[in-house]
Parts: structure tokens; C-alpha cells; sequence
């Protein structure tokens, strides 16, 4: 079985389930395109993803050369290998691509080869590019998703779809973040290294403005922790990795954060704060003409009301986060709105009875070994 997993979101949630589906069948042989947490759970690696993750229509351009040679070595290998079963996680712009050249080049079943394609963690189409699930439907034989509306999104197509519950609720995930009411500021700029340079010195003029004397800044790992100690040297903000298994979660009391997969964790932590969001001007201009959704952060989606308030571009001044930061300290019903807004989303997202990632992947592996 070969797996990707572009990204260090990816990475965690992917390495997760291969870890569990090792422990039940430990003679199954994994490769992976990921990083160190699949790796850890007994992938071999063949190449690390995430250290060249990037988003964004111009960061893609700029690095056009590295992923088109890596795309084309990619599909070689799986001609050449014939895995039984790829498993495709989240990054669509590299995964959906393959799974398409795969089906174009005879390789996958849908393509009349012998390699059954599968994908977990769909990507947005409830938020944008819709009409992927049909080339999904096309190219791919499974998918499991992890949030309770997405087999609605794929109703009209041939596509079988499972919700195995989100990963953040696996009682082997350890939360990395938990609420504090005595503890720092937490900030959160995310895991790509372009998108960092832009949020992380509006979320560290936030802090610094709102008079709290504490915070730390939470990385992933890799480049990103340079560009966090380099920011601003003087500002009184500790630098951390995103704790991992066993460690302790960081306590916080507030929280300033992109909108990428951390704020999830907040939210289900029951942290108040708020999002700041700044993309590349060209980025955020096609993407304000086709998203088609009310917020960005995935919690106020979930919930359909805005837990956490969201500042996005211009509005993302050191002024209007310094005030979120205020009222999360001196305000209690806020504290209280937060921590019910947790207990909602922790029920929305509670895995079915029908079971898990893990579950779901053996039952793949299953049927691509009965052909």
C-alpha cells in the first residue's frame, strides 16, 4: 500500500490510522509520500512532503518545476511498483491530479489497471469547485470524510462515501492545546511557510497591543520555527512545537490563529480567541470569487455561527486582535459562550458507530485484495 499525505495535518491524521491498522495487522507492508509521523508508525518513507507544502495560486507557480518532476517520478513509481491499494489524504492539488493521471495512463481500476485508489479527508467542495466530486466519482473508488455533512455533498454521484468521525476526537489523539484561564496567549500562524510570513507579525502586533505580557507561538516543526524566532526577538513570545503523543497539552487563555487545522483544536478546547487571515492580494481575490461559504474557520462553519470572529486581510490590525484578546480576559459569558460552542462541536464530530479511519482502511486493502 503506498500513502500520501502532503501536508503536516495530513501527515498526523494519515500516520494515526497506518499506526492503528499496523497493531491489527502487523504483516501489511505501508510506503509513504508524508513526513516523520508516518514514518513513526511504520511507513517507510520515500519522500518528505511536508517540508514543501505550499498554498496559494502564486506559491504554486513559483514551485511549478519541483512538483511537476516530483508528480511525474510519482506515477512511475506506482507503475512500476503496482501497489494494491494508494491511499490519497487531503492535498487535493497533488492528489486529485494523480488520481486522475493514474486512471489516464491505465493504472487504476477506474482506468482498467489493478491499483484500487482511495482518499481520505475530502477536499472542500462544500466550499469551493463543486463539481470535482463528479472527477472524484471518475477516478477514485472510496472515500471516507471527516465531517457528518460531506456523504451529503456527493449524493448525486457513484462515489462511495463513509464519515468515520474526525480524527481530533480519536482517543489516541492527544490534544495539543487545552483552556487555561491563567495561562498565556496562544498564537497560531499555521504550518505553510508563505502563509506564516504574512499572519504571524500581524498576530504578534495583536498581543504585543493588547498589554498581555505572555504568549507562545506554536509551530509544527521545520522552517516555520526560524521565521517565528526571527520575527520580533523582543516581544516577550516563547517558541514551541506543537506538543505530540504523550507531551502535555499547552495551556492557554486566549488564542490568535490562522484558519488552518489549530483552530479546530482550539475550539474543540474551548480557547476564546480569534482568526486573522492574510493571503498573497492575487490569491485572495480568486479565492473571494469562488468560496462560497459564510466563514473560513471551520468551527464557525460547523456551528453555523461565529465562535471565534474573524479578521481577514486589511482587517487584521493590531488594534481590532488586541481588543479580541482584551474581552477574551476580561469578559466571563464570552469564556462560558466558548466553552458551549466546544461541547457542541465535540457532538458533531463523534465518530459513528460504523468505526474509524483505521477500520475503514483495512476494509479498502480488503477489497483491492479480492480482484
Amino acid at each position: 500500500m503506498l500513502v500520501l499525505a502532503g501536508e503536516h495535518s495530513g501527515d498526523e491524521h494519515a500516520g494515526r490510522m497506518v499506526a492503528r491498522l499496523l497493531r491489527a495487522e502487523p504483516g501489511r507492508r505501508v510506503a509513504a509520500l508524508g513526513g516523520e509521523r508516518l514514518r513513526t508508525a511504520g511507513a517507510q518513507l520515500l519522500h518528505d512532503l511536508t517540508a514543501s507544502s505550499v498554498v496559494g495560486l502564486v506559491e504554486v507557480l513559483r514551485n511549478y518545476g519541483y512538483f511537476r518532476r516530483l508528480f511525474a517520478a510519482l506515477v512511475a513509481w506506482i507503475r512500476e511498483h503496482q501497489p494494491k491499494l494508494v491511499c490519497l489524504v487531503d492535498y487535493p492539488g497533488l492528489n486529485l491530479r494523480l488520481a486522475a493521471a493514474l486512471r489516464e495512463q491505465g493504472i487504476s481500476r477506474a482506468g482498467g489497471g489493478d491499483v484500487r485508489v482511495v482518499y481520505y479527508i475530502s477536499p472542500q467542495i462544500w466550499a469551493w469547485k463543486a463539481r470535482r466530486r463528479f472527477t472524484m466519482a471518475r477516478d477514485l473508488d472510496a472515500l471516507a470524510v471527516i465531517f457528518p455533512f460531506e456523504p451529503g455533498c456527493y449524493a448525486d454521484t457513484s462515489l462511495p462515501v463513509e464519515f468515520v468521525g474526525h480524527p481530533f476526537l480519536d482517543p489516541e489523539h492527544g490534544a495539543p492545546v487545552a483552556v487555561d484561564p491563567a495561562g498565556p496567549v496562544l498564537l497560531l500562524p499555521g504550518s505553510r511557510r508563505q502563509a506564516v510570513a504574512r499572519i504571524y507579525p500581524r498576530l504578534v502586533a495583536g498581543f504585543r497591543a493588547s498589554g498581555r505580557e505572555k504568549a507562545i507561538a506554536l509551530h509544527p516543526g521545520g522552517g516555520v520555527s526560524r521565521l517565528l524566532t526571527a520575527a520580533d526577538p523582543h516581544a516577550g513570545i516563547a517558541v514551541r512545537e506543537v506538543p505530540r503523543g504523550a507531551e502535555p497539552p499547552v495551556g492557554a487563555s486566549a488564542v490568535l490563529m490562522s484558519s488552518g487545522t489549530m483552530s479546530l483544536q482550539c475550539a474543540l478546547a474551548g480557547i476564546p480567541g480569534a482568526i486573522a487571515y492574510r493571503a498573497h492580494p492575487v490569491t485572495y481575490i480568486l479565492g473571494r470569487m469562488l468560496v462560497r461559504v459564510p466563514y473560513l474557520g471551520i468551527a464557525n462553519l460547523l456551528l453555523g455561527e461565529e465562535m471565534y470572529p474573524e479578521f481577514i486581510q486589511g482587517r487584521a490590525t493590531a488594534r481590532a486582535l488586541a481588543a479580541e484578546l482584551r474581552g477574551c480576559a476580561d469578559d466571563p459569558r464570552r469564556r462560558e459562550a466558548t466553552a458551549a460552542h466546544a461541547r457542541r462541536l465535540r457532538a458533531i464530530l463523534a465518530a459513528p458507530a460504523g468505526g474509524d479511519a483505521a477500520g475503514w482502511l483495512a476494509r479498502q486493502l480488503a477489497a483491492a485484495e479480492r480482484r
